[in-house]
């Protein structure tokens, strides 16, 4: 027996409904993941352009807690884990110096101890009945802890502590660029009073003979091509390894070198009088181990 018109009608109706509906989910899946996206993309931008330790700190925790329901970062030394920044909580209820042992939070001890992301619940055991009392944790809430790994690679001076629902993955990039600037701003530069490093004899200056508007184009190429080398060691760490392994390290990562090296020479070749090339030199401290060899046979040298 056939089915009714009106029987094949409700069909077709129910099957356009929902196709209707499975467009309307995946357009507004895309939207969302452009929105996400694009707060990423500013986080990190506002990342990159802080110009001190303190003003970094804030930023990050600022710029984390878009993705968490709250966030902190905690400077950490041997013995104990300070609290630095935070956002999500009533910061009028907290003391003014908040520091815990580090025996007493084990979750941020085992991220610090692997410099891998660390997710524990958010109970005394893990994180100390300190920093759940002061932070508000409530039964079933978990914490995200992610390391702030910097150039050296054996220690991180940081971890950004969030809680609530989190974007991991969001919050290990933010961590992750955020590390690379640390490690930039924490560097500290040339002392004024000595010559700057030559490449190429004919176009070293002297420091005592640059305008102090021309040392300061120096010291912000200095910078920016400490934070270009850490970011590509930190965003391509396994090619950087297989690289000084196999001694091509431009073969293996010619496309973010290039780009950096496209950057600086816009930006700074121009700027000021016998510009050097500091990323040619951060490139082989940072990515080769001081070693140019490293760099293999196709690496195109210094851009003077």
């Amino acid at each position: 027996m056939s089915p009714s018109p009106l029987r094949r009608f409700l069909e077709g109706r129910v099957q356009q409904l929902l196709t209707d509906a499975e467009k309307l989910e995946s357009e507004s899946r895309i939207r969302a993941v452009r929105e996400s996206t694009g707060r990423l993309n500013q986080a990190v931008r506002r990342i990159r352009q802080a110009e001190t330790l303190a003003g970094l700190g804030e930023t990050l925790v600022d710029c984390a807690a878009g993705f968490a329901a709250g966030a902190a970062l905690f400077t950490v030394n041997s013995r104990t884990a300070r609290l630095e920044s935070i956002r999500g909580v009533d910061t009028e209820t907290l003391p003014a110096h908040l520091e815990v042992p580090l025996a007493s939070v084990p979750a941020v001890a085992g991220a610090l101890e692997t410099l891998d992301p660390v997710r524990a619940a958010a109970v005394a055991g893990e994180v100390s009945s300190a920093l759940v009392e002061l932070l508000g944790h409530v039964a079933g809430e978990c914490v995200s802890i992610f390391p702030m790994v910097t150039r050296e690679s054996d220690a991180a001076p940081a971890v950004l502590y969030c809680w609530g629902e989190v974007d991991e993955s969001a919050l290990e990039l933010l961590a992750q660029s955020a590390a690379a600037e640390w490690s930039a701003l924490s560097t500290p530069p040339p002392a004024p009073a000595q010559p700057l490093v030559s490449i190429a004899p004919a176009a070293a200056h002297s420091w005592e003979s640059l305008s102090p508007e021309e040392q300061s184009v120096h010291l912000r190429a200095q910078r920016f091509a400490r934070v270009q080398a850490s970011q590509i060691r930190l965003a391509e760490a396994e090619a950087v390894q297989s690289g000084r392994a196999h001694r091509d390290l431009y073969a293996r990562l010619r496309t973010p070198i290039d780009e950096a090296r496209r950057a600086f020479r816009e930006q700074f070749f121009t700027a000021a009088p016998g510009m050097l090339d500091y990323l040619h030199l951060e490139l082989i401290r940072t990515l080769a181990n001081e070693n140019a060899e490293l760099l293999g046979p196709d690496y195109p040298g210094p851009m003077v």
